[in-house]
């Protein structure tokens, strides 16, 4: 079974309060970008793969781990290579939190990692909610969306919304979801990736100060989008473009081009930029 699990963009981003488990109180749209995808593979036993071969091709060297009870082995290959633990994955965490509670057959597990790290798009949130519908449909549990849905808020804030995988408003920690209807058709979505810098959530939240802002995000995202350059905020750009200037910059650049809107995604240092199409 072959997958492309899209990243994300975050249309307005505010950091409500601090709660007492630790995490934060947020307020999000989460919109679905197809633009970028990984590549996910996992078959069951000895099934053979259809991605491995080009991957050894393509790559050369792979990451690769088998858990100690033999039950999964995973495969990572990225062009900038893995410089994480493979049984780490959120993919391989996908199979090990089914398994605590399911009989699952052996896998494997194959990911061809093509959305960048660190660049709040949420590529690793994707790609284990897919594995979490994979692993599900291999195994015969097809579990209903909302079981998928609770499953996948254990292993990440964001990970519940690539359930869905449609406009939904996110509270609480990004985990409560809430579908919305909005309609971008009329706008040309680009999305720059600076090169040479990786943002971590602890960065962007370091120094962060929550706050009620005088709109709801529900009120802005009701204006029309020619109001959004001035009143539909991320409150992480504060933060991270402090310790990265060179993204405020790339911001202004965008405008400059003739974007109606820009802003970056999630805690960043990806950002997208709205346009009107022609």
């Amino acid at each position: 079974m072959i997958r492309y699990p899209n990243v994300k963009l975050n249309l307005g981003l505010h950091v409500l309060r601090r709660r007492e488990d630790g995490f934060h109180d947020l307020e999000t749209l989460f919109v679905p970008y197809t633009g970028i995808s990984d590549c996910l593979e996992i078959v069951t036993g000895e099934d053979y793969s259809r991605t491995l071969a080009s991957l050894k091709e393509r790559y050369g060297s792979l990451a690769q781990a088998v858990t100690p009870d033999g039950k999964l082995m995973i495969t990572i290959a990225r062009r900038e290579g893995v410089d994480w633990d493979p049984l780490k994955d959120l993919t391989a965490k996908a199979y090990g939190l089914l398994a605590q509670e399911y009989d699952l057959p052996p896998m494997k597990i194959f990911l061809e990692k093509r959305s960048p790290v660190g660049a709040g798009l949420g590529g690793g949130s994707a790609d284990a909610a897919f594995a979490l519908r994979m692993i599900s449909a291999l195994a015969g549990l097809n579990l209903a969306d909302a079981q998928l849905a609770g499953l996948a808020a254990r292993l990440g804030s964001d990970c519940a919304f690539f359930v869905y995988n449609t406009p939904m408003l996110g509270t609480g920690r990004g985990e409560v979801l809430e579908p919305w209807a909005i309609d971008l058709s009329p706008y040309r979505t680009e999305v720059f990736i600076p090169e040479g810098i990786s943002v971590s959530t602890a960065d962007a939240y370091r120094g962060i100060t929550p706050r009620i802002p005088a709109k709801s995000l529900r009120e802005v995202l009701s204006q029309p989008v020619s109001t959004w350059r001035e009143e539909l905020k991320n409150d992480f750009e504060e933060t991270v473009f402090a310790k990265y200037p060179a993204l405020s910059s790339v911001k202004e650049r965008l405008y400059a081009n003739g974007a109606l809107y820009a802003a970056m995604s999630g805690s960043g240092s990806a950002f997208f930029a709205l346009y009107k199409k022609d």
